[in-house]
């Protein structure tokens, strides 16, 4: 039979074009036969290795002044955004990664009340952050305000996080923004795309960038946690185990923990970081979300957050044997391109 197949593919600039083709079985030409295949998004995960999905429609695609973006609605995790090429967020299971970044850190500070978070655009940082009733500030600094308008406009579910009146909103490059600031905050965030070579943010994964501007911005007993990309099997090496090392470098109380996300197709790992011993159990953890967060978490307890900082054997080894310190001379990236790379 005669079938249109509609499917995305990296076009050589990192960001996946277009393309249509059609096989035809010249035994199965009746009309009534004919069946169009699915339009499908398809990631490249390694030189090797791609991640495909069905679409149901293109909400948005185009180019900002600092990244390639795509707001797509897909079959299997709806609503997903894509910046340069790479899966960022996904409708049905964004709350594993959100959970994981925001919550552990306010948990395990004894009273957070402020919060600046790098990045974050799409908004689902500051919604779960805004859940914590200790909470009085949030700033959410996006250097891109073409992203953060077309999630304001497409990803309803943060709607009311960014009208509370609790957030403050700034379109700046993180760094600058940190630095210019006097105020020191309880909690700092890293809700940042992941490095690619030419990316807006790698700098932002930087010894010198966690030593000399985000540390001193950090109150008494505040706690800096970080995304830090893919800690699978295969994969931990990319990025994982050198942020992890590098941030050790700097402060005295490291802690990586990792979770599985299914759009991500991979295990995702963050770091969460301070001065003082991250000393809480899983009691203590559960007690805290239940006097503390409005509504029921969906995927972060105290039993599974402990869990999820015991790493397998490799990944542990690779951890504890890490030599390499990320800096803007000497940067690992994941495989793919932002647009600085392509100009």
């Amino acid at each position: 039979m005669g079938e249109a197949v509609e499917i995305f593919y990296p076009n050589g600039n990192g960001f996946p074009n277009i393309c249509n083709g059609t096989t035809t079985d010249q035994a199965h030409l009746d009309d009534k036969s004919h069946r169009q295949l699915d339009s499908w998004f398809e990631e490249t995960i390694d030189e090797d290795l791609k991640w495909s999905f069905a679409l149901k429609s293109v909400l948005y695609k185009g180019a900002s002044e600092y990244q390639d973006i795509a707001l797509l609605d897909t079959k299997r995790f709806g609503k997903v955004l894509v910046i340069d090429g790479k899966m960022q967020s996904a409708e049905v299971d964004e709350f594993i990664y959100h959970e994981c970044l925001i919550h552990p850190a306010l948990l395990f500070h004894s009273n957070p009340k402020t919060m600046f978070i790098m990045g974050g655009g799409e908004g689902s940082a500051a919604r779960e952050a805004l859940r914590h009733n200790t909470i009085e500030k949030v700033v959410m600094c996006d250097i891109d305000q073409e992203v953060v308008n077309f999630c304001r406009r497409f990803l309803t579910v943060n709607r009311d996080a960014f009208c509370n009146k609790k957030l403050n909103l700034v379109i700046n490059d993180a760094k600058a923004e940190l630095e210019n600031r006097n105020e020191k905050y309880d909690i700092i965030v890293g809700d940042l795309a992941d490095p690619v070579e030419g990316g807006p943010c790698y700098q932002l994964y930087t010894k010198s960038f966690y030593e000399k501007i985000l540390k001193p911005k950090l109150s008494e007993n505040g706690i800096f946690v970080t995304q830090a990309g893919p800690a699978g099997i295969f994969t931990h090496k990319e990025v994982f185990s050198s942020i992890y090392n590098t941030i050790r470098q700097v402060f005295k109380y490291v802690l990586a923990y990792t979770a599985h996300v299914p759009s991500f197709a991979d295990t995702w790992g963050w770091v969460m970081a301070s001065d003082q011993p991250f000393s809480i159990g899983a009691e203590e953890i559960d007690k805290r979300i239940a006097e503390r967060v409005d509504g029921e978490l969906l995927y972060l307890n105290g039993a599974s957050f402990l869990s999820s900082a015991t790493m397998n054997k490799t990944v542990y080894l690779s951890l504890l044997n890490e030599t390499h310190v990320y800096t803007e001379e000497d940067a690992r990236f994941i495989p793919g391109h932002g647009l600085a790379h392509r100009l």
